[in-house]
């Protein structure tokens, strides 16, 4: 039987014989198809029924059983994540897909794939959460390698119920070339934050989501490939399967703004994974956003400052002017100067700022506690953590190695010059090092303005001074617009764990964009995690992405074009617009008689007059920092990146691109945006790359 046979009428779906658990009524006997959808409705009404159970009994449970306040406290914050995770989404089923096994084993022969795991009130299993090992033959499984499935069933939805059903009888070597169900769930319009793809992955995306927890995964993903989902679906994967481990060390996920971060916040808790941190670049160094020449941020966010911040560090130490004078009643005991300058050179370089400092002054009071011992006495510990924290060791520890804070030390860093050049030595020209000082320097580093790139040489320094915690696993998004400096802080986040790396290179805008994920990976410390590329597209119709891949070899010449599943057919429209008002007016009175999300992306610095050019129409403006779900949006060009809109309306591109050095970069961002239309005024001549 041809493939395309199995499926032939997507409404009601056609199928073998039903093997449903829940049986079909005499009266749908004459109409298989409907009466297999019916079982499965019955079976989706009992599922929800007994997540419902499982949601009650869990609100059911008291934290009074613990025995002290604090642990009450602990065990009803687990109680409530608990009763979280088992909320009912009402705008999806609880499962997608559905096995028929034929394999010979414990597990059950027919098994629903969802989002969750539900089971019944004798513990049966109705549903097998998508990331148990049993699952991943719903998206692996194929003729040539059936991996024990006789049957794969998947659902078509709407609005929380099963709509449709697609059967591929594996075992009689039956596959479909083309769901149709897949085809229409992934073009879906939509309004509001991004969705989970749990029903979509494909066998390629599959392999990432599922890779140890041990294994740094970098994805170079052109647009519409899924990136980004990959990476949120990974994390609940790894969640799902190392949830003790990680629960201790935690997850987090780091995106380009809020903006981005408030678009796929549901995700996660769609999936039942609902304490994942999920912050920016500034929300993990500071929220410091000081003006500064692009030139001047780009050479503070190269890897080659990093010894330059390290001599600055521990240029502080020096000599001591004289030895140590401790005095206990009527004894004295003294440490001479060469004995504190052996010390200090046995410490320095050995260990960290700050545990060096405390060693210092362990090492004084031991010294004083061997001369108490040659006198007859027998000291403990605590006389030398005693004798540690007494006035002449502090003081001496204060002269010799003093207490030091990242600001403080880059403060004097960029106003001295004198001390810039000696840390600088040969890594940076005497060009570089004018660039770094302040022509007017602050009062002091409490007055000090910094700027977003002082904030990854503080944390390099705050990580000199003290170790940083790690994290059990790090997603980072559009990795390949972050500097050196700012990579080697979320590295830091990440020593004893794993990371999966998202972005690519051809969106890179920041002037210290990636060129190669080798570069990134090693400056996260991660120079032997695996590089993979996703180039099919899903999400951006065909039409559309062609259209931005003109940019492609002006931008990013070494990466391969992108491809789109979806031919998009009439899906771009390319208009001059003489009188932009009047075309713009008019191209969101069409995109507002259509179906799904809108968004319109202009020049940061035409958002105020777009808005009032649409001022009839009610709409919002996106805000670096702003939740807008307005269904018509303005958004500035350099807040599109990671966004999806299902009708995208891009003004005036040369000025897009006129706007910051890497505007052609930032164009192909914008164009690569539209899920199901593309239109693109403008009354100046578009770029030569696009005509």
């Amino acid at each position: 039987m041809p493939a395309h046979q199995l499926a032939p009428n997507i409404t009601t779906g056609t199928s073998p014989a039903d093997t449903s658990p829940t049986g079909t009524s005499p009266a749908d006997a004459e109409d298989p198809a409907a009466a297999t959808l019916a079982a499965e409705r019955e079976h989706l009404a009992v599922s929800r029924a007994a997540l419902r159970a499982m949601r009650e009994h869990a609100q059911s449970l008291s934290a009074d059983a613990a025995g002290d306040w604090v642990s009450q406290q602990i065990l009803q914050a687990l109680l409530d994540q608990r009763v979280a995770a088992l909320a009912d989404h009402a705008g999806t089923p609880l499962f997608f897909g559905r096995l028929d096994r034929s394999a010979d084993d414990d597990l059950p022969g027919t098994i629903y794939v969802g989002r969750r795991h539900v089971h019944d009130d004798r513990s049966r299993p109705l549903v097998i959460d998508w990331r148990a090992p049993v699952s991943r033959a719903f998206y692996q499984a194929s003729p040539s390698d059936p991996m024990g499935v006789s049957r794969r069933r998947r659902f078509g939805y709407h609005g929380g119920d099963l709509t449709a059903f697609e059967d591929e009888q594996l075992d009689q070597g039956q596959t479909l070339q083309q769901s149709k169900i897949l085809t229409e769930e992934i073009e879906r319009p939509r309004s509001g934050p991004m969705r989970d793809i749990v029903a979509t992955i494909q066998p390629d995306q599959d392999e990432i989501v599922r890779s140890e927890l041990g294994r740094t995964v970098c994805v170079q993903g052109a647009p519409g490939t899924g990136k980004t989902a990959v990476g949120l679906h990974r994390a609940a994967y790894l969640l799902f399967t190392h949830r003790e481990k990680l629960a201790r060390s935690g997850v987090m996920i780091v995106g380009p703004n809020r903006a981005f971060l408030s678009y796929i916040s549901s995700v996660l808790p769609a999936l039942g994974e609902i304490k994942v941190d999920q912050t920016t670049v500034a929300g993990i160094l500071g929220d410091h956003s000081a003006p500064e020449d692009p030139a001047v941020s780009a050479l503070k966010g190269d890897a080659k400052i990093v010894p330059v911040l390290e001599r600055a560090l521990w240029a502080h130490i020096v000599k001591p002017a004289e030895g140590l004078l401790f005095t206990k009643g009527s004894n004295r005991y003294r440490v001479a100067d060469y004995e504190v300058r052996e010390i200090v050179a046995s410490l320095r370089g050995t260990t960290r700022y700050g545990p060096g400092r405390a060693a210092l002054a362990q090492r004084l009071a031991h010294q004083v506690l061997v001369r108490m011992e040659q006198r007859g006495e027998s000291p403990d510990d605590r006389v030398q953590d005693a004798v540690a924290r007494s006035k002449p060791v502090k003081q001496l520890v204060d002269q010799v190695w003093p207490k030091l804070t990242p600001a403080q030390v880059l403060y004097r860093l960029f106003s001295d010059a004198a001390f810039l050049a000696a840390a600088a030595k040969n890594d940076l020209t005497a060009d570089e090092q004018a660039a770094l000082l302040w022509d007017r320097p602050a009062k002091s580093f409490r007055s000090a303005k910094w700027s977003a790139a002082d904030c990854a040489l503080m944390d390099e320094l705050a990580d000199m001074i003290e170790r940083t915690p790690s994290l059990g696993h790090l997603v980072v998004d559009e990795a390949q617009d972050l500097s050196a400096m700012q990579l080697r802080a979320l590295g830091r986040r990440c020593r004893t764990g794993s990371a999966t790396v998202l972005g690519d290179i051809a969106q890179g805008t920041t002037p210290w964009s990636a060129r190669s994920w080798t570069d990134v990976l090693g400056h996260l410390g991660f120079a032997d995690g695996a590089v993979t590329e996703l180039v099919l597209g899903f999400r951006v119709p065909r039409e559309v992405l062609d259209y931005a891949a003109r940019l492609l070899p002006s931008v990013a010449p070494g990466l391969a074009a992108p491809r789109s599943l979806r031919p998009g057919a009439g899906s771009l429209s390319v208009r001059p617009a003489p009188d932009l008002a009047s075309s713009l007016a008019e191209a969101a009175g069409q995109a507002l008689a259509r179906e799904g999300s809108i968004g319109v992306i202009v020049p940061d610095a035409s958002v105020t007059a777009v808005s009032g050019m649409l001022s009839h129409l009610d709409h919002g403006v996106l805000a670096p920092d702003s939740t807008e779900d307005h269904r018509l949006l303005i958004v500035p060009a350099t807040l599109a990146k990671g966004l999806e809109y299902d009708h995208v309306i891009v003004v005036e591109p040369a000025d897009i691109v006129a706007a910051e050095p890497r505007g052609l970069a930032r164009l192909y961002v914008v164009l690569t945006r539209a899920v199901t239309s593309l239109t693109v005024l403008h009354a100046k001549d578009l770029p030569a790359e696009l005509t």
